[in-house]
């Protein structure tokens, strides 16, 4: 008799739940956006309710998920999901995308980000360092900045071969931190600078825009990137998906970490929001320089110099804390797929020390190490925003295919508003897709052939393997 393979454990409970997704959330778009979102909008409480009604958005989806999450606690989130309500083929092409790109892209990024912030922070030390070397008779050159990124990518994988008990730990820490800056800057902005709540009725049209494009100002044009850039800041309301499998009581505590969180993190982003045009008229955020963050701008008001360095390293913390939950999330996705027989069956192996999907933790890291080394993956991230929005749809649409198939299958959770908040969720994802392919055609039409890119290894994983999915009896693969 051969002894039981090693299985995930749920060691997640429900305030490192929590903590996971709002660490996933939150990363540098709440400090950075609001500057192009007002050349956008021009007016401030509009900048305000885009905000929220992106919040609300996300919360729509949150909502959609955790019916989803409760009714079906697997590792692989949003792949389990499509599987069994679209088929293999749709949930390949979201497990490859989430591996190809849009999240090792998303990681590589973050990853430069941090080390981009830490030498703002050290005074440029950091970009001071540079070794050029030959290899095979090209000279090359490495540099602090690029090795400090790849050594986060390592340490943050590391870090989450440990258990997950471990990891969803780390994520608390560093998500206690990263709320403690949106509300030290919120705070600290409303009690210690002089402003003006005045400066909600003036307009930011006058202000320089700064790589702001004129097509993406004013009118409903002007409000659609505004709510991309807010989306965008959102982004990850659903990264705790993949984990399904490794909450403790799952189908009582999944519901609360995807609502908690998102509403946690709206009434942050608020906020800070307010704060920053209580401090700044709308014409002094639309004209902060396109390479400074409008927080740093707004600390200034009130802490001087000094703020240049403490914001750097809020952003070191908050970069890191993003990057590390979302390694510890989608590591989850590859070994999914590797357990279905869709991708490299080593990655579906658990450690028997720390029952953590290891293998696929540190393939994920290598492949966002080669894209951080590429300096490519901003294009392609920027590419794959269609398809991860294609998916996100197609994922709340499954309510609706479940609800049908499975009218009788065990709902500890029943989203809340259904039919009515899903199909608009699945509406507004239709309408920002239209208008996402509208205004950037090349950039939607390159995410949809980095899709179709993984249908050539699909056709050699199900042929080669014969693969079959490992679904759960009873539901539909």
């Amino acid at each position: 008799m051969q002894p039981a393979q090693p299985q995930l454990t749920r060691g997640i409970g429900l305030v490192a739940g929590i903590s996971i997704n709002v660490a996933n959330i939150i990363g540098t778009g709440v400090f950075l956006k609001t500057r192009v979102m007002t050349c956008n909008v021009e007016d401030p409480l509009i900048v305000l309710a885009v905000w929220l009604a992106a919040g609300l958005l996300a919360l729509v989806g949150a909502i959609c998920y955790a019916e989803l999450a409760a009714m079906i606690p697997e590792a692989g989130g949003d792949y389990v999901f499509l599987r069994r309500a679209w088929g293999r083929l749709t949930s390949f092409l979201y497990g490859w995308t989430v591996f190809a790109i849009m999240k090792t892209g998303s990681q590589a990024a973050l990853a430069i980000a941090f080390a981009i912030f830490l030498n703002l922070a050290t005074g440029g030390l950091l970009g001071q360092w540079q070794h050029e070397f030959s290899l095979f008779g090209h000279t090359l050159t490495l540099g602090a900045v690029p090795a400090v990124a790849l050594a986060a990518i390592w340490i943050v994988a590391l870090i989450n071969c440990a258990s997950v008990h471990t990891g969803g730990n780390m994520a608390s820490l560093l998500t206690v931190l990263k709320i403690g800056i949106v509300i030290g800057v919120g705070a600290g902005a409303l009690l210690f600078a002089t402003g003006d709540w005045a400066h909600l009725s003036m307009s930011g049209a006058a202000g320089s825009c700064e790589g702001v494009q004129d097509s993406a100002r004013g009118g409903l044009a002007g409000i659609g990137a505004a709510m991309l850039g807010a989306l965008w800041a959102y982004d990850g309301w659903n990264n705790v998906a993949p984990l399904c499998g490794e909450v403790r009581d799952p189908q009582r505590n999944l519901p609360r970490i995807f609502v908690i969180s998102t509403l946690a993190v709206i009434a942050l982003y608020v906020f800070i929001n307010a704060a920053y045009f209580y401090v700044l008229t709308p014409q002094q955020i639309a004209s902060v320089a396109a390479d400074s963050s409008l927080a740093t701008q707004v600390m200034q008001v009130f802490m001087g110099p000094v703020a240049v360095t403490l914001m750097a390293l809020a952003l070191v913390v908050s970069s890191f804390g993003a990057l590390h939950a979302s390694v510890l999330s989608n590591s989850r996705v590859p070994y999914a797929m590797a357990r279905d027989g869709l991708f490299f069956g080593g990655l579906a192996r658990v450690s028997p020390r720390t029952h953590v999907p290891v293998r696929a933790v540190l393939a994920q890291a290598a492949w966002a190490s080669v894209l951080a080394l590429s300096g490519s993956f901003d294009t392609l991230t920027d590419a794959v925003v269609f398809a991860a929005w294609l998916f996100y749809g197609l994922t709340a649409a499954s309510l609706f295919v479940f609800r049908r198939r499975e009218p009788d299958a065990p709902r500890p959770y029943r989203a809340w508003g259904y039919p009515v908040l899903p199909v608009l969720f699945v509406l507004a994802t239709a309408c920002l897709l239209f208008t996402t392919f509208v205004a950037t055609p090349k950039q939607a039409l390159v995410g949809v052939a980095l899709m179709l890119a993984g249908l050539p290894f699909y056709w050699f994983w199900t042929r080669a393997t014969g693969a079959r999915p490992t679904g759960t009896p009873g539901l539909p693969s």
